[in-house]
């Protein structure tokens, strides 16, 4: 699926202030490219799911070399990580039965063509279980391939305590260089393995993270490892699954502060969402089907939201406690509608809103791979892309 016609300017309604007396906003004018979703985004998931693998990358700028930010990054597992550093690359590109079919050797390139947007991702596991060590540098491209190239080299990880806790330390942001793509977040269910990510849920009150009122209800919060709860601090989503009708959102690990996230609801847990004017995330996952039956029961969905709502009130009313209502942006990725249906929608919402009737097949049995593109450098941005392994290495349209 791809969407097009973005970069038209307007402006929706920023909320700048709440209190007990209600909240107030200003026109945040906005314009190109991908706005208003260049700015911060966030990553949400019902169940029933089970969130498999997801990474979400940004585009490098002409501004240099491969750089690293000099602060450090969480791995929320004490485990060598060295092993994983390339997993999500890898397993994305390979066959679900049986895993071992057709491995690639070590620096050969994955290349996948989504609407003639060529992503190329440099193998650079080697398969073995070393110790921690300084990240590899990421292969060449294919001589013969003038696309955008993956690095993963910003993907270094040190250990944090065994609770879960993290310190407010942001994680880093690399540049992997004009035209490569370079990791920023990562999350393994089978392994545990979590780099640059947070995963929160509205369920916040003042005895454990975030907070409650009668006014706005629960704000963000830890969630806990089920998701069913909140947390004190950041917490992995145990085997990656969420029960019927189970919200998480996906943030980055850098907390805001003072201001650096603009604003956000008093007392709230408050993350960095997803930055920069191109992203890309992939990810897999598998949406069963349990007959639940009532509210948002067998109805598993993955969107995506500007930041800013779940930073002030993604559900509390009044509504303009929320800049959804103005257009600051949702887009539903795979989205169903009700009950135990077989379809997932995917629409974006918006001052111009995109969706038709057609739709992508639930994935009930065995898992899905999917790469969602948001390219700021073209009007037709928004790329959602289904895939298998086909031939040595090539990704190409399920």
């Amino acid at each position: 699926i791809a969407y097009s016609n973005f970069g038209t300017s307007g402006s929706y309604n920023r909320v700048t202030a709440m209190d007990n007396n209600g909240c107030q906003s200003t026109p945040q004018s906005y314009g190109g490219g991908m706005a208003p979703f260049d700015k911060e985004i966030s990553w949400h998931f019902r169940g029933p799911m089970h969130i498999n693998q997801f990474a979400s990358y940004t585009l490098g700028s002409e501004s240099g070399s491969k750089t690293k930010r000099e602060e450090s990054h969480h791995n929320l597992q004490r485990h060598a990580h060295q092993r994983f550093h390339d997993k999500y690359e890898r397993d994305l590109g390979d066959a679900p039965e049986p895993m071992q079919k057709g491995r690639r050797a070590l620096g050969d390139p994955v290349t996948a063509t989504i609407n003639g947007v060529v992503v190329t991702m440099v193998d650079t596991w080697s398969g073995q279980s070393a110790a921690p060590a300084p990240a590899p540098a990421a292969g060449p491209a294919d001589q013969g391939n003038s696309g955008a190239r993956v690095d993963n080299s910003g993907s270094n990880s040190q250990g944090s305590s065994s609770d879960g806790s993290s310190s407010s330390n942001p994680a880093p942001q690399m540049n992997a260089g004009s035209g490569n793509w370079g990791r920023q977040g990562y999350f393994n269910a089978a392994t545990g393995e979590t780099q640059g990510l947070a995963f929160l849920n509205n369920k916040g009150g003042d005895a454990c993270s975030g907070t409650f009122d009668y006014k706005y209800g629960n704000s963000l919060s830890y969630a806990s490892a089920d998701g069913k709860t909140c947390s004190p601090s950041l917490q992995i989503l145990k085997n990656g699954w969420l029960d019927d009708s189970i919200e998480v959102a996906l943030f980055t690990d850098a907390p805001c502060e003072r201001g650096s996230c603009g604003f956000s609801r008093p007392k709230s847990v408050a993350h960095h969402g997803f930055s920069g004017q191109s992203k890309m995330f992939l990810l897999e996952f598998d949406m069963p089907v349990t007959g639940g039956k009532g509210f948002n029961m067998d109805m598993p969905a993955a969107w995506i939201l500007n930041a800013d709502i779940p930073r002030t009130a993604q559900y509390a009313n009044p509504a303009q406690c929320s800049c959804w209502t103005s257009g600051c942006g949702e887009f539903d990725i795979f989205e169903v509608l009700d009950s135990g249906n077989m379809k997932c929608k995917s629409t974006w919402h918006g001052a111009k809103s995109h969706g038709d009737s057609n739709y992508f097949a639930r994935p009930t049995s065995g898992s899905q791979k999917a790469v969602v593109i948001l390219d700021g450098r073209r009007p037709h941005a928004m790329l959602v892309e289904l895939f298998t392994e086909y031939g040595a290495g090539t990704l190409v349209k399920a």
